[in-house]
C-alpha cells in the first residue's frame, strides 16, 4: 500500500479555507446521496487524505489534519496516511469521534465549514450543537466544494452510464404497487410528500438499475412522491425510449437531475409558513425526508418548519424481500457457490500440485472469470478481497494490481467476494489453508465457526434486533479473551447494494432501532485477526423466516434464519475437539445440502467435484 504525499493538497485547501473565512473544514466519505460506496468523482476524502478505505471522515484545520475511521481500517489507514495526518481510531477508549475532535478544534469562536450536499441533515444539526457547546461559532454551509476546486480538471467526470429496466419476474412487485404502498404511508403520516434521496431506494422504487457506482447497480437520481404525482430526477440522456415509455405508463414524470434543489425550494414555498395567517407548525403537512438526506436538500425544502426527518419508508420496504426476491437469492447463491467451489479447487491445485506462483489479483481475476459464466451474471458486488497471510489481517484489504502479494500455500488465505446477478446479490467469505495450519489458526477458525453456527441456529421472538443477537457470534471468542473490530452482519440488497440498511447485526446504535423481520436478508460474518500474522472470517448470507416453536410465549411469532450460501467450510482449519455434537450434526447437514445443490454443476471426476466431495464429507 503506497502513501500519497498530501502536503501540497492540504496547503491549497488551507488557502481556500482562508478565502472562505473557515477555520476548520470537514470532508466526509459520502456523496450527495449518503452512499457508502461512491463514484470516482465523489472520492474527495480519498483524494485529500490518500486513504482508500470506504469509511471515514477527514477534518482539516489551519495547523492540523485528522482522519477518523473504524476498526475495519485501522491497519490500512496507518499504512496509507502520510505524516500530515493524525489517525482517530473510532470506537477505542479515550479516542474522540471526528465530531468531538472538530468541536474541540473550534474553541474560541472558530467557524467549521462543510459542503451541505455531503453531510446528512441530522449529522449537521448534531455537529452544530457540539460546536456551539465547545465555544465554536457555528457550522457553515459552503456551497462550493473546496476539495473539488483543488482537484480541478483531474477530477473524474460524473458517470453517464445507461439506465435499464429490471424485469418483473426478477423484481416481484410492480412500480404502481410500490408507489401505492408508499402513498399509504404518506397518508398515515399526514405529509405532503416524500423526497427519495438514496440511490438504491430510487432504483428499487422504480424497478430500474444503473451502473454509475462501481459494483452497485444504481444511477444518480432523486425522486419526489406526493399523493398525486411521482417525479424521477435523472439525466434523461441515460434513459432509453423504452425507459421513457415505461415511466410514462406508470405515471412518473422526468426532470433533470440537478433540478431537484430548485424544485424542492418551490415545493417548500408551496406550503404555508408556520407564522403566516396564524398557521401552527403542527398543522402544516410537512414534506418527509430520510434521516440520510443531505443538509442541502433539507435547506432547499425550507428547513425544520417544513420538513420532517424519518427512517425511510422506502428503505424499510426494500429490506423486506418479496417471495420472488427470496427465491432469486436462493437460486443465485447456488450458482455462486458452484463458482466458488470451482475456484477453490483450481487454486489449491495450482498452488500445491502444479506449484505455479499466482498473486492475489490474478487469483481474483480467475474467480471473476468463473462467476461470469453463470446464468444471470451482471458483475461483481464489490472489489474481491483476495488476501494471503498477514494481508488477511487487514479487514477490508484490497490487493493492487502489480503491487500485491504472491499467495503463500503455507499461509492462511482469506477470500471475501460477491457478485451481482439479475436475481440477487451474493457476498461470501471463506478462509482456507493449503498447507499445515498452526494450532492457533485452527483454534481461532473453529471459535469463529462456532459463532457463525450459533447465530445461524438462533431462534428469537419477533421484535428482536440485530443489536441483541450480536453476542451470539462473539461468545466463543470472548471466552478466550478474543474479539473482532467489525459488525457481525449487514443487510444485503436484491440485485442492489451489497450493504443495505436499515438492518444489521452488531453494536452500532442504529441496529438497536429496527427489529429483524421475515424477508430480511443479512450476512452472518464473525472473524478474528492478528495484525502482521493472519486473519479469519467466515461469512454466510441468511434470510429471516418464521420459526416453528412448541410454544408461543406472549402470543408472538418466533423467528430464525435460513442460510443460502452454498460453499463448504475449510476442513483442515476445523478443530473437531472444540465442536459439540450439535455443531457437528449441523455441519454435516449443511455440507450435505451444499453437495446436493451444487454437484450437478460439475463433471464426475473433475477437479471441482473431487474437492467438493472431500470438503463435504461428514464429520
Amino acid at each position: 500500500m503506497e502513501k500519497v504525499v498530501t502536503t501540497e493538497r492540504l496547503t491549497r485547501l488551507r488557502e481556500l479555507m482562508k478565502k472562505h473565512k473557515v477555520d476548520i473544514y470537514i470532508v466526509p466519505s459520502e456523496d450527495s446521496h449518503s452512499s457508502e460506496y461512491i463514484a470516482p468523482c465523489d472520492a474527495r476524502r480519498e483524494y485529500i487524505t490518500g486513504f482508500t478505505g470506504s469509511a471515514g471522515c477527514a477534518v482539516i484545520t489551519h495547523e492540523k489534519a485528522a482522519l477518523a475511521t473504524d476498526g475495519r481500517y485501522f491497519n490500512q489507514a496507518s499504512k496509507q496516511l502520510d505524516e500530515n495526518w493524525l489517525l482517530l481510531k473510532q470506537g477505542l477508549q479515550d479516542v474522540p469521534t471526528w465530531q468531538e475532535w472538530s468541536a474541540e478544534q473550534s474553541e474560541g469562536g472558530k467557524i467549521v465549514g462543510v459542503d451541505p450536499r455531503v453531510i446528512s441533515a441530522p449529522e449537521a444539526r448534531k455537529l452544530s450543537e457540539k460546536i456551539k457547546k465547545r465555544g465554536g461559532q457555528d457550522l457553515m454551509a459552503i456551497e462550493e466544494n473546496l476539495v473539488d476546486l483543488i482537484w480541478g480538471s483531474d477530477r473524474p467526470a460524473l458517470p453517464t452510464e445507461p439506465v435499464k429496466l429490471l424485469a418483473q419476474h426478477f423484481a416481484g412487485k410492480d412500480v404502481k404497487t410500490k408507489l401505492e404502498e408508499l402513498r399509504k404511508e404518506l397518508d398515515k403520516k399526514k405529509s405532503s410528500g416524500f423526497i427519495v434521496s438514496m440511490l438504491d431506494e430510487v432504483a428499487w422504487l422504480f424497478n430500474m438499475r444503473g451502473n454509475d457506482i462501481p459494483y452497485n447497480p444504481v444511477f444518480f437520481s432523486y425522486a419526489s412522491v406526493t399523493p398525486t404525482s411521482a417525479t424521477l430526477y435523472v439525466n434523461s440522456s441515460k434513459l432509453s425510449s423504452e425507459c421513457h415509455t415505461y415511466l410514462a405508463e406508470n405515471g412518473v414524470s422526468i426532470r433533470p437531475y440537478e433540478k431537484i434543489f430548485d424544485d424542492s425550494q418551490m415545493l417548500g414555498e408551496s406550503l404555508p409558513s408556520p407564522d403566516a395567517e396564524g398557521q401552527a407548525e403542527a398543522k402544516i403537512k410537512k414534506f418527509l425526508v430520510s434521516t440520510k438526506t443531505s443538509w442541502a436538500l433539507k435547506r432547499a425544502l425550507g428547513g425544520e418548519a417544513k420538513v420532517e426527518e424519518i427512517r425511510s419508508p422506502v428503505g424499510d420496504a426494500k429490506a423486506v424481500k418479496n417471495e420472488t426476491e427470496l427465491e432469486g437469492m436462493r437460486a443465485c447463491h447456488i450458482r455462486d457457490g458452484a463458482a466458488l467451489t470451482e475456484y477453490f479447487a483450481w487454486l489449491e491445485n495450482r498452488l500445491t500440485v502444479e506449484k505455479t506462483p499466482i498473486d492475489e489479483v490474478e487469483a481474483a481475476d480467475k474467480l471473476e472469470e468463473l462467476r461470469s459464466k453463470k446464468k444471470h451474471f451482471v458483475g461483481l458486488s464489490f472489489d474481491t478481497i483476495s488476501s494471503t497471510g498477514a494481508n488477511a489481517a487487514v479487514i477490508h484489504y484490497s490487493p493492487e494490481r502489480g503491487n500485491c502479494s504472491v499467495i503463500d500455500p503455507k499461509a492462511i488465505y482469506l477470500c471475501d467476494s460477491g457478485a451481482q446477478y439479475f436475481d440477487g446479490t451474493t457476498d461470501t467469505t471463506r478462509t482456507l489453508h493449503f498447507g499445515e495450519p498452526t494450532e492457533m489458526e485452527r483454534k481461532a477458525y473453529t471459535l469463529v465457526l462456532k459463532g457463525n453456527i450459533a447465530l445461524d441456529v438462533a431462534i428469537f421472538p419477533k421484535g428482536t434486533t440485530g443489536f441483541a443477537l450480536d453476542t451470539l457470534a462473539r461468545q466463543f471468542l470472548w471466552e478466550e479473551g478474543l474479539d473482532y473490530r467489525h459488525g457481525t452482519g449487514h443487510g444485503v440488497g436484491s440485485y442492489l447494494n451489497v450493504h443495505e440498511g436499515p438492518i444489521g447485526i452488531g453494536t452500532r446504535i442504529q441496529y438497536s432501532e429496527v427489529p429483524l423481520a421475515p424477508g430480511n436478508v443479512i450476512s452472518n460474518e464473525p472473524g478474528y485477526y492478528e495484525d502482521g500474522s493472519f486473519g479469519i472470517r467466515i461469512e454466510n448470507i441468511v434470510m429471516v423466516k418464521e420459526a416453528e416453536t412448541k410454544y408461543k410465549f406472549g402470543d408472538k411469532p418466533y423467528l430464525g434464519f435460513e442460510h443460502v450460501t452454498m460453499v463448504p467450510y475449510c476442513r483442515k482449519l476445523i478443530d473437531e475437539s472444540l465442536l459439540t455434537r450439535r455443531e457437528r450434526h449441523w455441519l454435516n447437514e449443511y455440507h450435505a445440502d451444499i453437495y446436493g445443490k451444487t454437484k450437478d454443476f460439475f463433471e464426475p471426476g473433475s477437479l471441482a467435484m473431487k474437492w467438493l466431495e472431500r470438503e463435504t464429507q461428514p464429520f
